[in-house]
This record gives structure tokens, C-alpha cells and sequence, in this order.
């Protein structure tokens, strides 16, 4: 074993120079700022303590236990505030640095990995940072099953053993090259013995949530606002961010609003200091009328179409084939974004680690389309729809408004189907409902994305010994997904999520068809304002207002 943060180990848990350069490049820079940082307030004479910001949001939470299941970006952006993590990922260049965890080692097969922790760091209840904590927290997670967004993270997982008291090993049967960077994330965030007592289901509302970060929870009122208080003692910030002291900000008010242009009007006259989820139409609008813009691409699983491969139309080959034939992706991006937004190259982002390039295998051929399913013998009813066995050729494709412009991109994918003869459905629901949705397989085509700043995105997605919500029966694809979470040398590995990013695509399991970029806007007044690697908000103790 080999002690990190050495270059020697790190470089398993490090994003390719090469593939970072190049995510940067395609990423929107409409400041001119730095990737993920508010413009340089000129004249500023630095950060002033003090103040309440309020932020608006497009989802309810849904729930406030980190490692639970809430609405995605936005449960993150409030999560994020009230736990630390092990480790922190640099975004500048993908990097695991020193957290909680002042150090770290994983051994030569990536079964066991290895932290020591720091000695002076408290939860919000006053109550100490331990080894055991770390054990708890990850037993919890894994016990939680299902229900936890973390528990992908710990296939294989046979324990945490507590070497002493600020000494944690964490063991997998199997390989897990993943695990390191899993627990920079918020879902595997360190909770409170006091957090763990309470049970898992009943910790939504976050009133039981305890963690060691920043900020702690005032009061959640659901649909309406989530509201967190300063806390004056942390002091235990990773030391690689720019401030590792407590937060500037007295308070953060996390306000639910829908409407994407509420939250640009709500901005704009000063009802609110930051918006997420600014709409493309308000980019350039924003920026020209003087409030700045916080921006980066997200690495992760592209905006795209996924099948549902149990459903009748979803494990038909033809019909995946054809789907993806008649899609123009680039005329999705130009109608529903701008080119801050990049049109996809593969099932993974630019910005992701391993991502390759598999463009080769998306075409936009409508004639084609139309071939192929003919071939498949599929025939056109007088409808002019496709018909085969009696069974229309209508897919049900599910999809919810997390992302302002998701509607404006279903709708021209249906017209650009219909066009073919291929007549989709298109449903949408609550988060929720959504979710419920997926569980249940009631449909054939999912539109959606996930961002992760590591290729093993692609496993908790799409193996069947993951999430399963896509019910792919791959065998060959499998293999894939699970050998890179045993690969420990970052080139083979990259190597082996290229071959899973180009089965995907190339059996049109999934059809990438955009990148998104996270776009904040900011009041004039408001400083400090970051995104983390994974393209989500980081934590606000760098925050500062006028």
C-alpha cells in the first residue's frame, strides 16, 4: 500500500489531463471568469462577514438525508451545506484532495481503502468526529439499501473496520477503483450517531440530519423554503478551496420557485441573491444587464434518450436503432439551448473522467430510419404510423421538468419521430411520480441525464446489479460496467469505460443527444459563489455579499 495524497496512488482517483483540457473547451464561457466562479468583483476589498442570502431554486428537496432520495440537483445544492465528505474533488483538475480525511491509501486489487481523519472536528450537535462515525454512516447506507442514492457506491462492500480512533478501512469482496472518489460526494457525507438513530425513513424533513458541515438546518417547510444557520466554529473546510473558515453568511434561504422566469424576475428585482436553473433564453440577458454568471459543464451521463429494455418496444433492436436514426440532436441543442451547451459525443460528458469520443455510431438519418424498421417488418398504417403484430408503434417516453428546457426538447424529439411514423407519448410527473414511474417499468424511453464526476456513473445507471432501472439485458455490456470498477490503473480503466460507452451507443441502449451546463446568476452583490467538480453547488462558506 501507498500512502496518498502521493502522486504514486492518486493518479487512480485522478481525471486525465487530456479529457479535462478538452471538457473545458467545448464548456460555455460567457463571462470570461474561470469555470465554476463568480467574475472578480473589481474595486472589491475581499470578503465582508455578515448578511442573509437567499436562493432560489427550482425543486422542492423532497428529503434532506444526504444519502437518501430527493430531486436531484437542488436537494443537493441544500445537502451540501450540511455534511463534509472524506475527500474533496478539485474541479479544476478533477483531483481528490485532503476533507475530512487528512489522508488516504487503497491497495494494489482496490478491495480495501484506507483514511485517516482529522482529530479536531465536531458535528453540529458538539459531539466529535470519529472512525466510528465513518463506520456507522457507511453501514447505515449500505443496511438503507435501495433506498439510499449512495448505496450503488458500496457494491461488494463486506465492511468498515475501525483501525483506531481517526482510522477508518473500508472493505469490498470484489474491486471498487469508484469508492475514493464516491465519497467526495454529498451522498456519502458523514452523519451523527444521532442521525443514525433515528430511522432511515423518517429522516426527510431533516430534522434529525446532523452533520459536521457548515451550516445547520433552522427549519424545512416543503414547496415553500429550506432555511440553514451559520455555524461559527467549523473550521475544517478542505484547505485546496480558497476559505476554510467559517461561513461568511449569517443564513441561506433556499427558496422553491418553479418557474424558471420567476426565478430570472425574482433576480432581477432583487427578491433574491442567486438563481440555479437560469434558462438559456436568460443567459445573455442576465449578462448584458450587468449580473454575473456562474457556469460549468457537467461531467456525467449526457442529456439523452435511454430504453427500457424489459418493455416491448424498448428490447427491440429495430425500434432503438430507428429512434435513434430519426433524432437530429444538433437541431434539439439550436432549438432548445444555446451553443454553451454542447452537442453530445458519447453517453458521458466532456468533462467526465474516461469519456470517449464514440460519434461514430450517431447518426441522424430519418430515410434510414424509416429502412430499417421496414426491413424489421415494421409497416405503415394508414395513420401513417408503424404498425407490426398489430401493435402500434407508439413508445411512452417519461421525462420531468428538473431542467427548464427539457420540455421544448421532448416535444421536438416527438415531432421528429412522428415525422418517421414513430408516434411517442410523452409523459411527465412530480419528482416523485417519476421516480414511482421508473420503479415500476410503465414505460419505453426515459429523457434525462446524471451527473457524476466518474465514469462509473455509467454502472449505478445502467447494470442490472445497480439502480436497474433500465432492465438492460447486455450480458456483454455488464461484463464491461463491472470491470472497470475493478480496474485500479486509471489507463486500462479508461480503456474499459471507452468499450462500455460505445456498446451503449452503439446498440442504441442510449442515445445521447446534449451536454448540460449549469448556468447560476448572481446579484451584483453577491461574491464567493463555486461549483463543485461534479458541476453542483459547492459549499457556500466562500459566499459573501456587499
Amino acid at each position: 500500500m501507498s500512502q496518498s495524497p502521493s502522486p504514486a496512488r492518486t493518479h487512480v482517483l485522478r481525471v486525465a489531463a487530456s479529457a479535462l483540457a478538452l471538457g473545458l473547451a467545448l464548456a460555455a464561457c460567457s463571462s470570461g471568469s474561470p469555470e465554476g466562479t463568480e467574475p472578480s468583483a473589481s474595486g472589491s476589498s475581499g470578503p465582508v462577514d455578515g448578511g442573509d442570502l437567499v436562493f432560489a431554486i427550482g425543486n422542492d428537496p423532497i428529503s434532506l438525508n444526504p444519502s437518501g432520495t430527493g430531486s436531484g440537483n437542488d436537494t443537493l445544492y441544500v445537502t451540501r451545506q450540511l455534511v463534509d465528505s472524506l475527500l474533496w474533488q478539485d474541479p479544476a483538475d478533477g483531483s481528490l484532495e485532503p476533507w475530512l480525511a487528512t489522508g488516504w491509501s487503497s491497495n494494489d486489487d482496490a478491495t480495501e481503502h484506507t483514511f485517516t481523519l482529522r482529530d479536531d472536528v465536531t458535528f453540529s450537535d458538539g459531539t466529535p468526529l470519529t472512525a466510528e462515525s465513518v463506520k456507522a454512516t457507511f453501514d447505515d447506507i449500505v443496511a438503507a439499501g435501495a433506498k439510499s442514492s449512495a448505496a450503488p457506491s458500496f457494491v461488494g462492500y463486506t465492511g468498515t473496520t475501525v483501525v483506531d480512533e481517526h482510522t477508518v478501512t473500508v472493505a469490498f469482496g470484489t474491486p471498487n477503483a469508484a469508492f475514493p472518489q464516491a465519497v467526495s460526494t454529498v451522498a456519502l457525507g458523514v452523519v451523527a450517531a444521532s442521525t443514525i438513530a433515528v430511522p432511515f425513513d423518517d429522516r426527510a424533513d431533516g430534522a434529525a440530519v446532523v452533520g459536521t458541515g457548515p451550516f445547520v438546518l433552522d427549519h424545512y417547510t416543503k414547496d415553500t423554503e429550506t432555511v440553514l444557520e451559520a455555524r461559527d466554529d467549523y473550521a475544517w473546510a478542505p484547505e485546496a478551496r480558497t476559505d476554510a473558515g467559517a461561513p461568511h453568511v449569517d443564513s441561506v434561504t433556499f427558496q422553491v420557485a418553479p418557474e424558471a422566469s420567476v426565478r430570472t424576475g425574482s433576480l432581477t428585482s432583487g427578491q433574491v441573491q442567486v438563481i440555479g436553473g437560469v434558462q438559456p433564453t436568460d443567459i445573455a440577458t442576465l449578462e448584458q444587464s450587468g449580473f454575473p454568471l456562474v457556469h460549468r459543464a457537467n461531467p456525467g451521463i449526457t442529456f439523452g434518450l435511454t430504453f427500457n429494455g424489459a418493455s416491448t418496444l424498448g428490447s427491440d433492436p429495430a425500434v432503438r436503432e430507428a429512434i435513434g436514426l430519426a433524432i437530429d440532436p444538433t437541431e434539439v441543442r439550436d432549438t432548445a439551448l444555446t451553443d454553451g451547451f454542447a452537442v453530445a459525443t458519447s453517453v458521458l460528458a466532456s468533462t467526465t473522467p474516461g469519456v470517449a469520443d464514440v460519434s461514430e455510431h450517431l447518426d441522424s438519418d430519418p430515410a434510414k430510419a424509416a429502412e430499417v424498421l421496414e426491413d424489421a417488418g415494421w409497416e405503415k398504417g394508414a395513420d401513417g404510423i408503424y404498425a407490426k403484430d398489430g401493435v402500434r408503434l407508439a413508445p411512452t417516453l417519461v421525462w420531468i421538468t428538473n431542467f427548464s428546457p427539457n420540455q421544448t426538447s421532448v416535444e421536438l424529439l416527438q415531432a421528429e419521430l412522428k415525422a418517421v411514423g414513430i408516434d411517442v407519448t410523452l409523459w411527465s410527473g412530480a419528482v416523485p411520480d417519476f421516480q414511482a414511474k421508473l420503479k415500476s417499468g410503465e414505460f419505453d424511453l426515459v429523457w434525462g441525464n446524471l451527473s457524476r464526476a466518474d465514469g462509473d456513473v455509467l454502472r449505478t445507471q445502467y447494470s442490472t446489479a445497480a439502480t436497474n432501472y433500465y432492465r438492460i439485458d447486455d450480458p456483454e455490456l455488464e461484463g464491461l460496467l463491472q470491470e472497470q470498477l475493478a480496474t485500479s490503473d486509471p489507463a486500462a480503466r479508461d480503456a474499459v469505460l471507452a468499450e462500455a460507452q460505445e456498446r451503449l451507443v452503439s446498440q442504441h441502449w442510449v442515445l445521447p443527444v446534449h451536454e448540460l451546463t449549469t448556468y447560476l446568476g448572481l446579484s451584483p452583490d453577491v461574491h464567493g459563489v463555486e461549483l463543485g467538480a461534479d458541476s453542483r453547488l459547492d459549499q457556500l462558506t466562500t459566499a459573501w455579499l456587499d
